[in-house]
């Protein structure tokens, strides 16, 4: 959820409803999902997690280890607008620095177990290690992604979520580093705008995301708003994205005789999708990918 969370199941503001009460009152679930295993070892399927998503509702667990799962469907939701990210001077310019490589996708397991961690404030997880398990297995066939913020060669900072139309499911996120994860929320934002995404779910709000310009919506007004998300098609995913502003980065590096971040050079060469994808519109040519990520978030907000 774009942040780590103590979860309480019997919380304020959130309706917990078991599988097999949403799949029979749902009228929005997929009638195709198969019914998920009770039997700890077995993932959540692909295609259930997709329909729950897709109708708005996510899994949660009691702790790191606890065998069953809740499906949550929060009756305030938190989002944020993609035109009303809030970047703060001080941010835009730890951005343009480049103080953190950023990468996508270099190490999903890595960023997962990381948002699982025990933390000071929060020394249990809702997320178990079969739901961390079962978004591995949802990466792994292009439906869940990560942003990776790193230092010295060292993972220290990163978030990690759901995309599917265009709709981007942010999960956690975690920080080893002062403003890591601020960044990573500030890419994803910069990113999810340039692949055409409209709708960025935080799940719950925190001070934290509010304080980037979250925005807390009704239950209804969130479905109404995933429902319109829904409909087309983004222009390019999340990993492309990132390919093609890095890739404008690294072109404009070349042209100038200036060499581009090697880290991030290096994840753009890993793309799957690097050739024939267009340059980052609108942004005036850098040899820095923080200078375009900046840039992009700033002339809007």
């Amino acid at each position: 959820m774009l942040y780590q969370l103590s979860y309480t199941p019997a919380g304020p503001g959130a309706s917990i409803v078991s599988l097999r009460a949403w799949q029979a009152t749902s009228d929005k679930a997929s009638a195709s999902c198969p019914p998920m295993s009770t039997r700890p070892t077995h993932l959540i399927p692909v295609e259930l997690l997709l329909a729950a998503y897709r109708a708005g509702i996510f899994p949660m667990s009691d702790s790191r280890d606890d065998e069953e799962i809740f499906w949550v469907d929060p009756e305030e939701r938190a989002i944020i607008p993609l035109d009303g990210f809030r970047c703060s001077h001080s941010l835009a310019k730890l951005i343009r620095r480049d103080r953190f490589t950023v990468t996508c996708d270099q190490a999903f397991t890595q960023v997962i177990n990381a948002c699982a961690a025990p933390r000071p404030d929060h020394p249990e997880s809702w997320i178990s290690e079969r739901i961390a398990a079962s978004y591995r297995e949802l990466h792994a066939q292009g439906h869940a992604h990560s942003i990776e913020c790193w230092q010295n060669g060292e993972l220290v900072g990163g978030l990690y979520g759901v995309a599917f139309d265009r709709v981007f499911c942010g999960e956690s996120m975690f920080s080893r580093a002062d403003n890591a994860s601020k960044v990573a929320l500030a890419w994803l934002v910069a990113l999810l705008r340039h692949a055409g995404c409209e709708l960025l779910d935080c799940q719950f709000m925190t001070d934290h995301l509010q304080s980037m310009g979250a925005i807390p919506v009704s239950q209804d007004e969130y479905r109404d708003r995933l429902q319109a998300a829904r409909e087309g098609t983004p222009a390019m995913a999340l990993p492309q994205a990132y390919v093609a502003v890095v890739g404008s980065a690294a072109a404009a590096g070349a042209a100038s005789g200036v060499g581009a971040d090697d880290g991030a050079a290096d994840a753009v060469a890993r793309g799957a999708g690097r050739a024939a994808l267009p340059p980052a519109d609108g942004l005036i040519a850098s040899s820095s990918p923080g200078k375009l990520i900046a840039q992009s978030l700033t002339q809007t907000s």
